[in-house]
């Protein structure tokens, strides 16, 4: 179920929510997205926060966008807009589609779903849920639940601005 309520649009990225991580895909048209999966994981579930930790390859797929959902919610976010400029749908859907069925590099880190759609789309590898989620462990970690609690309300704070 989409989030927004918006349609996605050719070369739209598609945030889904997962329990403790976001998958990222990018939409092709037609009910049908591109993106990273595990050579192990089954039809439409995308690459999995647990294991993909160790994971070094990724297989792209072009799956419907219902299928790679399932039973999360999603939203079109292309946040990145204001950066960077989108490249053309066409040079998009090319590219996307032209790198169905191959094995990639995966990394958790440098290398994982939304920097392949961020490429896609704007050329450039960007993924901020891995520099959010090492902010807030390092925070935890050197400042414990008064300096988790202060970041939350400065991330709050930001997005309003």
């Amino acid at each position: 179920m989409s989030l927004s309520g918006k349609q996605p649009k050719l070369g739209d990225l598609i945030e889904i929510s997962r329990s403790c991580y976001q998958h990222w895909a990018i939409y092709v048209g037609n009910g049908y997205v591109v993106h990273l999966a595990l050579p192990s994981e089954v039809a439409g579930a995308g690459v999995s926060s647990s294991k993909s930790l160790l994971a070094n390859r990724a297989i792209v797929k072009k799956e419907l966008l219902s299928t790679v959902v399932g039973q999360h919610k999603y939203k079109v976010n292309n946040k990145y807009d204001d950066e960077y400029e989108p490249l053309p749908p066409n040079v998009i859907l090319q590219v996307a589609e032209a790198l169905v069925g191959k094995e990639v590099p995966y990394s958790v880190t440098t290398k994982n779903c939304e920097h392949f759609v961020t490429i896609l789309r704007y050329g450039v590898p960007r993924s901020d849920q891995v520099t959010d989620k090492l902010t807030t462990f390092l925070t935890t970690l050197l400042f414990g639940v008064p300096g988790l609690i202060c970041r939350t309300v400065f991330r709050k704070m930001s997005k309003k601005q």
